[in-house]
Order: C-alpha cells, then structure tokens, then sequence
C-alpha cells in the first residue's frame, strides 16, 4: 500500500474557488460522475489516480504509476474496498471536496456530513448565543 498524499488535510481554503464542493450518487459500479471537479483539477480521461480510504473518507490523488484512472466520460472509480470500508453504498450520496490549488479530491459518505451538520447544530443551537 502507498503512502498517503502528504496533504490529507490540506489548510483553510484561500479563496472560495480553492475548494470545489459536489453532491454525487455513486453506481452500482462504484462510479461517480463529477466532470466539472476532473476538469477543475486538470483530471482528464485516463488521468492516473491512486485512491485510499483514511478515516471514514476516500481520499483521491494523482499518481503517474496509479492503478486506478479517471474513465472515458470523466467519472471518478471508487474501488470496492475503499467504498466498504466508508460505508458508501450505491444510490447514497457522497460529497466530493476537490481541493484544487492542492490536487487532491476527498469523498466523504453522506452519514459523515449528517454526522458533522448535526454536531454544528447542536452546538449552535445549545451553545453560545451571544449575538
């Protein structure tokens, strides 16, 4: 297994158009279809990826000698393994984060991000309410 990218968790975005947000239904097959964070990213056809799962999330990145590509019509493949190992199931949403100026594209399963939004809410809506 290689290493992860050395960037996981890259900084804060610097702009909003450093951090490119998508809504994906993954098919049976596994594929995602996100063309315009492909182009975004410079991710063409047959572009080599390698892709990892860590923590809960897949994570994306190119790799001259990837054994994974990005397919004919711009989808994205997530291999099996990664998507049981986050839990990511055919025909649930995904949300993919292309951080562009850093190469990298991270999926996150739905659950993560239903997860992370009723954490927020609950801490706002409980929490300080100093406004």
């Amino acid at each position: 297994m290689t290493a992860l990218p050395a960037q996981v968790f890259p900084s804060a975005p610097t702009s909003a158009s450093d951090l490119l947000l998508w809504m994906a239904l993954p098919a049976r097959c596994g594929r995602v279809t996100a063309q315009h964070l492909l182009r975004a990213l410079h991710w063409y056809p047959e572009h080599r990826l390698d892709i990892q799962s860590h923590q809960a999330m897949i994570i994306v990145s190119p790799a001259d000698d990837g054994r994974h590509q990005v397919g004919s019509r711009g989808e994205l493949p997530l291999p099996a393994s990664a998507r049981q190992m986050c839990r990511i199931e055919p025909g649930r949403p995904v949300l993919l984060a292309a951080f562009t100026t850093h190469d990298l594209l991270v999926v996150h399963p739905v659950s993560t991000v239903a997860r992370l939004l009723t954490d927020l809410h609950s801490q706002l809506s409980g929490g300080d309410n100093d406004r």
